[in-house]
């Protein structure tokens, strides 16, 4: 099982380093979803106040679906990993 796990968890950070950057010349290095200067805070930001991932989207349209799909996917198994 614990392979598995591993395994998804090198999927889910080839996943993320597709779908996010970080670069020091942009928004002074914060995550940002790639080909945007939206911050990947600012999903985490709208999800804690109650907005569905739908009014980030309407927020944000340089952002797709799947970006917000895998940031959540790999922050679930980040979290996974601190309490195994």
């Amino acid at each position: 099982m614990a392979v598995t796990f591993e395994n998804e968890a090198r999927e889910a950070a080839r996943r993320l380093a597709e779908c996010v950057e970080k670069d020091p010349e942009r928004m002074g290095g914060e995550p940002v979803f790639r080909g945007t200067r939206v911050p990947v805070k600012s999903l985490f930001d709208h999800l804690s106040a109650g907005d569905s991932p739908e009014v980030f989207l309407d927020d944000f349209p340089g952002v797709t679906r799947e970006q917000i799909r895998t940031v959540l996917d790999v922050a679930g198994l980040r979290l996974m990993e601190e309490v195994r």
